[in-house]
This record gives C-alpha cells, structure tokens and sequence, in this order.
C-alpha cells in the first residue's frame, strides 16, 4: 500500500510567513503514486515542461487545472482535453487544491504560491511530480546541457513504433513535440500503459538529483547554468550525483570532456555498470572507470543526402553474446545525432529491444520540434528552425547544415537566451555563429531574467566578441539588430536561389519563420519569379 503523501513539502519558512521554494527539496518517497495527489493547480500550466505533466496526470485521472499569463497553443490543447485553464495569476485559482505544482520561473511571491502556502496546500516542484511519475515504472532519464529533446524523443519514437510487450505503449515527458509525418506534430506528455518513462532531465536548478531512473543517459556536462551552480566544479558533481542514483546503467558520451570528468569521479561501482559510448577510438581514453565501451563509426563525407549514416559497434557484453555492428541510418543530419541516436539505442537495447529493430525504429525518427525543422521554401530559400541556445548546439547545428546543405550559403536569425548566458558564453557564440556566412543577432529573450540586473548585455554583447575572428566577407558576416522582425526582413532581403535561412534559440525566434517565409514571397512577387 502506498505511503501517505505529505502534505507539505515547502523546506522551511521565515518567522514571517515569507514563502521559501527549494526546487532541490525532494517531495515524496519511493512507492508513493499519484493516487493521492487529490485536486492538483499547475501555476503556469502551458510551459513546455508543465504541459505534459499536467497532460499526464490528466491521463491517470487526476482532478487537474492550472494558471497562465496567457493563452497559447499549449493551453488550447490542454483545455481541449478537457483541462480547465485560468489566465491570469490570482490567489482565487488555487482555492481547494489540494496539490499546487510550480516551476523553477515562479517566484515565492507569485499570489498563487502565497494563497496556496496560506491554506495549508501542498507546494512540489515540477521535478516531484516527474519523479512521482517514475516510480513503479523503468525509467530513462536524459540530461545534459543539450540534446536531451532530441534524444529522449529518439527513445520515445523507438520504444512507440518497435517497443513489443512491457516495451509497447511507453510513458514519455519531454519538453517540446516530435515532428510526425506532413508537417504534424506529437504532443511530449503522454502516459502510455506499457512499463517504461522517458523523460527528461533538467539540470539547470539541480532538481535532476531527486530521480531514480533505471537508466540515466548524459548527452554531455557541458557547464551551463553557472548562474545556478557558481562554477564548473559544482555543475559537474551535480551530475555525478544524478548518475549515482541510477538503479541499473548510466550511458554517457565520453566525447564531450565534462562528461569525460564525470564517468572517471563516479564511484567504481556505479561506473562498472557506465556504458560509455563515443566518435573515438577507445585506446583514445585512457581510463574509462570500468565502463563498457561503445564506439561511433560515421562516415565522414558530407552527402547532401539528408543521411547521417554511422556503424554502432556494441559489445557482446551488452547484448549477451557476440560483439554486434549495427548499421543506422537516420533522417536528421549531424554527427551530433549519431550520438544522440547511439545513446537512445543503447538503452533500448538495454531494456531489452532487439538492437536491429531499434536502428530500423530510428531511421524514420523526423527529429524533435524545433530540432532542424524545415519550416517551408520559398523561391528554393529554404527556411529552417533550431532550438540550439548554447554555443555547442550552435556549432553542431552549423555543422549539420553543412552536412546536409553543402553547397549553400547560410544565413542565421540568433535570439540569444538569458542575458546571463550571453554573458558567460559571448565568445564562444562569436565563434559557433561564425561558422555561418551572415548572422544577424536580435534582442534578448530574458525568459526569468531582467534586463536592469544585467546592465551593457545585448545582441551587440556577441557581435564587439565577433570583432576578431577571421571571416569572409571581413567585418560584414554579423550585425545586431534588436528588433526580430526587421531582423527577418532583412535576411529575407538577401537571400538568393538556394540559400538556407536559420531560426535559433530556445525563445520565441520561431515565431519569425512565417515573418521569413511571408518576406520571401513578396520578394519573389515583386522580382517577377
């Protein structure tokens, strides 16, 4: 029978009754579900990772509603389901919630967190009930600075369309949608009856640590979020926490050095059952801990196919009997997505999917929502939208762009996100954005930050890092512009026959595609093409 669920879980409060929110504060034990849960309120309900939970819960019949500052193609589907969705935040939303769930955006303030604290409400962070959500099941999680949408939406896809058995109809909490077939797209919430959760594992408030995954995939440990963790050093035990509590396998790219640092501080124990998995030869390493190696052969041409074709070498170790190479072929380019798919195979592998149904499984994955989405075409300008907001994202999707368009001039709409990353990263967004042939850097998206607290940081912070670096043409490749939809124009502008025009960034840059694609065809009308 399961435990009682506590009824509060706020760590502490003030003398003052002032609201204190831990994001770290583990909500719930092992064999609580959410049967218990009663009237559960989301605050700020049509964000990317709130939606699914919410979606979720609904799912498994818990009396679920929620709050957002406005309407959006989030809170439409979720009142399509039947989801009751208030606008606005007021303290009457959260009156006889039982449950109020918040994100790492809302503050101690916010009305329906004082209201809510003041009735005696229990308070969870998002990541209590994703990890509510695990229990009882086998569990992926994914983290890591970046490729953690692409490649739990990769296992996800797998396990839907060859999982069989306990592997069929799995649960998955993703953070942004699959593109399907003819432009549609799949929600990432869904909670299926088979045994098994994929999700992801957001690292940027620590709250990754309370999971309890089967298996724990780390794309990377790129440091980011060093407003959150301070340093390098905290950001990467943090991750070595995260991997400490996998129940059975951790699999890691050992191609990125932090996540190197991370597989060798593990404690033997937990490494001995490390899959490590690279575009390196082993003998590259050195000491690896313990783990098992898995070893990424792609071909190194660009085919301009749309292709990304590589060897998965797996261990017999793994599979139980002889060393296998197993051939994959995927639609989304970029060596960057040979590993991401090298770690979501592995895991299905792992949880018992034969290897070759999930490299077939694989090859029709159209990639995540806002991961190389082709948005339209347009007088053969293709127009495309990435969510890459770190400069390794950045990097590897300009890398992919000239995999898969060789001959093409590149042009890039950057909306950086977060001043404080612009400001801890400017350099390195210099030299990633260079790998394009014209960038325009637009305004800030400041998400849960203020312009006022980060004085002198703007789209001008990147372009005065760009300042040195050789390009062709000289000085010309990257401006700021502040205003996006002049930005687009533009691009839209100079574009020619066969050019690709990228949107990047993790805010709402996508919003420009139709601005793009609306530009260029007013173009070609008033060119006569």
């Amino acid at each position: 029978m399961a435990e009682t669920l506590k009824e509060n879980t706020l760590s502490d409060t003030t003398t003052d009754d002032t609201v204190v929110l831990d994001p770290t504060h583990a909500a719930f034990g092992d064999g609580q579900t959410t049967n218990d849960l009663g009237r559960t309120h989301f605050i700020g309900i049509g964000g990317a990772g709130m939606s699914v939970l919410a979606e979720m819960l609904h799912e498994r019949g818990v009396d679920v509603d929620g709050s957002d500052r406005e309407r959006s193609a989030k809170t439409d589907r979720l009142t399509a389901l039947g989801i009751h969705v208030e606008f606005g935040q007021r303290a009457e939303n959260v009156a006889g919630a039982r449950t109020v769930v918040y994100s790492s955006a809302i503050k101690p303030d916010n009305p329906e967190i004082v209201a809510a604290h003041q009735a005696g409400a229990r308070i969870v962070h998002r990541s209590d009930i994703l990890a509510l959500l695990m229990n009882g099941r086998r569990a992926v999680t994914v983290a890591g600075a970046h490729g953690k949408t692409t490649t739990s939406s990769l296992l996800a896809h797998i396990l839907v369309h060859a999982g069989e058995g306990a592997l069929a109809d799995p649960s998955y909490a993703i953070g942004g949608s699959i593109q399907g077939p003819d432009g549609s797209t799949l929600d990432g919430g869904h909670a299926g009856h088979g045994d098994v959760l994929v999700a992801e594992a957001d690292e940027s408030d620590g709250s990754f640590e309370k999971y309890r995954p089967t298996i724990a995939i780390i794309t990377n440990a790129e440091p980011d979020h060093l407003d959150h963790y301070g340093d390098a050093a905290h950001y990467h035990a943090a991750f070595a926490e995260h991997a400490g509590h996998a129940l059975e396998h951790v699999i890691i790219c050992v191609d990125d050095e932090g996540a190197l640092g991370v597989l060798r501080s593990l404690d033997p124990a937990v490494a001995a059952r490390a899959v490590a998995y690279s575009t390196q030869p082993r003998e590259t390493f050195g000491d690896l801990n313990g783990a098992t190696f898995v070893r990424i052969e792609s071909e190194t041409e660009a085919s301009g196919s749309g292709a990304e074709r590589f060897t998965i070498a797996l261990p017999g170790t793994l599979l139980g009997g002889g060393d296998l190479r197993l051939p994959v072929s995927l639609i989304v380019p970029g060596i960057h997505n040979a590993r991401n798919a090298t770690a979501a195979i592995t895991a299905a592998v792992l949880l018992g999917m034969d290897p070759h149904r999930a490299a077939e499984a694989a090859g029709t994955f159209l990639g995540a929502a806002r991961r190389f989405q082709v948005r339209g075409t347009v007088a053969d300008v293709t127009v495309v939208d990435d969510y890459a907001h770190h400069p390794t994202e950045i990097a590897a999707l300009l890398d992919a762009a000239r995999r898969r368009y060789p001959n093409a001039v590149i042009r890039v709409l950057f909306q950086p996100h977060l001043f404080s990353r612009t400001a801890f990263f400017a350099d390195e967004f210099a030299r990633a954005l260079a790998k394009a042939d014209d960038v325009i850097v637009s305004g800030i998206f400041p998400a849960r930050e203020k312009q006022e607290d980060f004085p002198g940081v703007g789209p001008r912070t990147i372009v005065d890092a760009a300042a040195g670096l050789a390009h062709e043409p000289d000085g010309q490749w990257i401006r700021a512009v502040d205003d996006m939809r002049v930005a687009a124009q533009m691009l839209a502008m100079r574009a020619h026959h066969g050019d690709v025009i990228f949107t990047v960034g993790a805010g709402d840059v996508t919003q420009m595609d139709d601005v793009l694609l609306h530009a260029l065809e007013a173009h070609r009308v008033a060119d006569g093409r």
